[in-house]
């Protein structure tokens, strides 16, 4: 049986833990680069934040004892500092309150860049998340007007997290290439190259034996920066889980852990915890797995809404379950299901600040155009005021007034046709493609994968007794069934595959650009998710299970009649050899089970 590990479990917690671990370290200089020694002690104490964090607050505590003799801008530096210190230890409240005091009143352009870059990771943290677009945009905006090297390259670097915090990988990536552009002198290649890899794996586009992933590793350890290599470790510890690894990813997260405990890093703290749970518990550990899930319960607040949180969680009820404590196996998936829900608003509430910003932005500029085109209307007609005062006037406002109506028509008519297009292609209830536009777009698909020869899969779903579903509990709970293994399904797919609802329960997915194994594992893991997810409506807690088959172009050709009558032939042996599997046919009557 093939498990699923990857962003949607552990994979979006890193992520956070990513944007959470860049946006405090912030840049210093490698400690292997021979660089001139800062005159300024505040300086000194910047470098060593993330190159050796004890000695970092030895000092702070030091030039506190000195503070009576430190000039306007060193107290200002030093506050910066101080905020810094407060986001390392999760308490952003207190460290935003003194960022913005420095953006304010510091009165220095550099600083205030850098306390503007780490105030919008910390609203992106707090989940404040339009006020951190927004801060975006106008770091984006200033970024010609900071001349200062190191300013320069920290605001690059807390765009480039927040991008891909964001879900935005690519331009993630944008700003960590334009990091390695304008690198200043002694700066380590570190930053770039992690934030690189996080983007990238991110949006799956990296495995654990990548030559960038080595590569930045290799560069962090060198540079002796112990919080970016241990965030890099644990990231490729989640890629050994997806890749079906869990002893390799057990093996890593053992090695990093004292690492992760001398520095004290509250989120890699959390990390290495949740990554020893679901490792321990894959490979059958119930004990040590139970014991590092409630490590991380106990290092949550209650409030928190995490993947952390909701990975323990998910491992307690399993343990609990296998172990037939029904109430503390309840218990424990109430937790999880709200911790899930939780995190799907917060991914929800991203998106939809990210695109009120955006469309904020483009008003502004579409009203400073408008404020343009209006004065050079107001230009020529003093112009024309000499000869036609009047009539000049009239045609103007008549023009307008036509120009207005054709618009307003116009954007009713493409609304109109939008709204009708929508309709047209999307299924209802799911919101996934209908069963036409499926069938159009795996046509198109197929088409353009044969003329360069490219591989795809197909594969059709069918939920086991869903009759049933819908006679013992009605359709409501049945709609909610539907509607929870489009979720399920989703997370499993990239933004290339097709994803439509064919009829009832039954779905099919086109996986472009894909071997057959890789077909068979997502598959699996979409199998493995329907089965290991339960539905709570209405009162129930709903378990079911789904048979799938699979039919790949490298047996059966790029025709979409072939692969949906071998997929469903497969589907059918799944059906009838027990249900709740992965059958793939083969051509002369093989196939292939998970």
């Amino acid at each position: 049986m093939l498990h699923r590990w990857r962003c949607r479990t552990l994979g979006p917690a890193l992520a956070g833990l990513v944007f959470c671990a860049f946006a405090l370290a912030g840049q210093v200089r490698a400690a292997n680069v021979a660089t001139p020694e800062p005159l300024d002690p505040l300086d000194q104490i910047e470098r060593v934040r993330t190159l050796d964090h004890p000695l970092f607050l030895r000092m702070l505590t030091q030039i506190h004892d000195q503070a009576a003799r430190l000039t306007a801008a060193q107290q200002w530096h030093l506050r910066y500092l101080d905020a810094w210190q407060s986001a390392f230890q999760g308490d952003t409240v207190k460290a935003n309150a003194m960022l913005q005091d420095v953006i304010d009143h510091s009165g220095d352009n550099a600083l205030a860049a850098k306390a503007t870059a780490l105030l919008m990771n910390n609203l992106g943290l707090s989940g404040r998340y339009e006020d951190a677009f927004t801060l975006a945009n106008r770091l984006a905006s200033d970024l010609p007007n900071i001349k200062d090297n190191l300013a320069r390259f920290t605001v690059l670097a807390n765009l480039s997290q927040l991008m891909t915090f964001s879900g935005q990988d690519d331009l993630g990536v944008k700003y960590a290439k334009m990091m390695e552009d304008s690198l200043p002198p002694g700066e380590s290649l570190c930053n770039p190259l992690s934030m690189q890899v996080s983007a990238l794996e991110d949006s799956h586009r990296i495995a654990s034996s990548s030559p960038l992933f080595a590569q930045a590793i290799d560069t962090c350890l060198s540079a002796g920066q112990p919080v970016f290599a241990n965030t890099m470790q644990l990231l490729r510890a989640n890629l050994y889980m997806v890749e079906d690894q869990p002893a390799k990813a057990l093996e890593l997260f053992t090695r990093i852990a004292p690492s992760i405990e001398a520095n004290r890093y509250f989120y890699h703290q959390r990390a290495v915890q949740a990554g020893f749970a679901l490792a321990y518990e894959r490979l059958g550990d119930d004990n040590n797995a139970r014991k590092a899930a409630l490590a991380v319960v106990s290092m949550s607040d209650k409030p928190d809404v995490n993947l952390w949180l909701r990975d323990a969680y998910k491992v307690l009820y399993k343990i609990e379950q296998r172990r037939g404590n029904a109430v503390a196996a309840l218990a424990y998936y109430e937790q999880y299901v709200a911790q899930d829900k939780g995190y799907l608003d917060d991914v929800s509430a991203r998106n939809i600040a990210y695109a009120s910003v955006q469309q904020h932005l483009l008003a502004q500029r579409l009203e400073a155009e408008g404020l343009s085109k209006q004065n050079s209307i107001l230009r020529l007609q003093q112009q024309l005021d000499t000869k036609a005062v009047e009539t000049s006037r009239l045609y103007i406002a008549l023009l307008l007034v036509v120009v207005i109506s054709i618009g307003l028509w116009l954007l009713r008519i493409k609304r109109s046709q939008l709204r009708f297009q929508m309709l047209s292609r999307r299924d209802g209830l799911t919101g996934i493609y209908n069963h036409q536009h499926f069938v159009t777009e795996a046509e198109r698909v197929l088409r353009s994968l044969e003329r360069k020869a490219g591989g795809a899969c197909l594969i059709s779903i069918d939920l086991d007794h869903f009759k049933q579903i819908n006679d013992t509990h009605g359709h409501a709970v049945g709609d909610e069934v539907l509607r929870h293994t489009v979720a399920l399904c989703q997370r499993q797919l990239r933004p290339t595959d097709l994803f439509g609802r064919l009829g009832g329960e039954e779905f099919g997915i086109l996986l472009p650009e894909c071997t057959r194994e890789q077909g068979m594992a997502v598959a699996g893991r979409v199998r493995s998710a329907i089965e290991s997810s339960p539905v709570q409506a209405e009162g129930v807690v709903v378990t079911f299970s789904a048979s799938i088959g699979v039919a790949c172009t490298d047996t059966f050709g790029y025709g979409l009649s072939r692969l949906r009558r071998e997929a469903d032939a497969a589907l059918y042996r799944a059906k009838r050899t027990g249900r709740n599997r992965v059958i793939a046919d083969m051509e002369n009557d093989g196939l292939i089970s998970v």
